[in-house]
Formats: structure tokens, C-alpha cells, sequence
């Protein structure tokens, strides 16, 4: 229960800090998802650096891991947005944007991960 309670409360301060930062850089002007992009770039870094801390000499508690990683990162990155707005982009037959938006995300995401990890290393 308590694992689950330490998701939860993480999770939920993910989300809405993933929420502000959206609020206030996505552009409803050109419709690009700037808060979404960096909400999901930031973090893959994170998660990249606290996974590094875990792995590195058992830095971190399952405790610590669960909150931050699967609780708070869960809640701060999502596809599902990333997801919707591709969507949108294709639906309205921007396909510049689709690709680029995609390809990026991808790609700075993996990047970050990785980033993370050196840097804990």
C-alpha cells in the first residue's frame, strides 16, 4: 500500500507541474506543443538522472525511486498527449510539423535519457 501511496503522490505532482508548464508554453497562435515537448524532454532527463543515482551504488531507495521515477516522471512526461497532438497535426494535414515534432521528441528524449545517466556517473 505504501509503494502505491508514493506513486500516487508523485504522480500527481507530475501532472500537475506537466500541466503548468503546458498552460503557459503551448501556443494556441501556431499550435505547437512547446509545454509538451518540454515537459517530455525534461523528463527524460530526470528520469535518466535518477536511475542513474539508483543504479549508482543503490544511491536511491525503492522509496525514492518509485516517487520520483514511476510516480512523478509517470506523471510529469506523457504520450498520450504527444499522441493527440500528432494527431491533430495530421488531421489538419500539417505534416512539417508531425514530422519534426515527432522526430525531435523522439530523439531528444533518447538523448536526454542518456545525458541523465553520464551525468550521474
Amino acid at each position: 500500500m505504501k509503494h502505491l501511496l508514493l506513486v500516487f503522490l508523485g504522480g500527481g505532482f507530475g501532472s500537475v507541474l506537466r500541466y503548468i508548464i503546458g498552460k503557459y508554453l503551448n501556443s494556441a497562435e501556431t499550435g505547437i506543443p512547446y509545454g509538451t515537448f518540454a515537459a517530455n524532454i525534461l523528463g527524460s532527463l530526470l528520469i535518466g538522472i535518477i536511475l542513474g543515482l539508483a543504479a549508482k551504488n543503490d544511491s536511491l531507495t525503492q522509496n525514492q525511486t518509485l516517487l520520483l521515477a514511476t510516480g512523478f516522471c509517470g506523471g510529469f512526461t506523457t504520450f498520450s498527449t504527444f499522441a493527440y497532438e500528432n494527431h491533430v497535426f495530421l488531421k489538419s494535414g500539417d505534416f512539417t510539423s508531425f514530422a519534426f515534432y515527432t522526430i525531435a521528441s523522439f530523439i531528444v528524449g533518447f538523448l536526454a535519457v542518456f545525458l541523465g545517466m553520464f551525468l550521474v556517473k
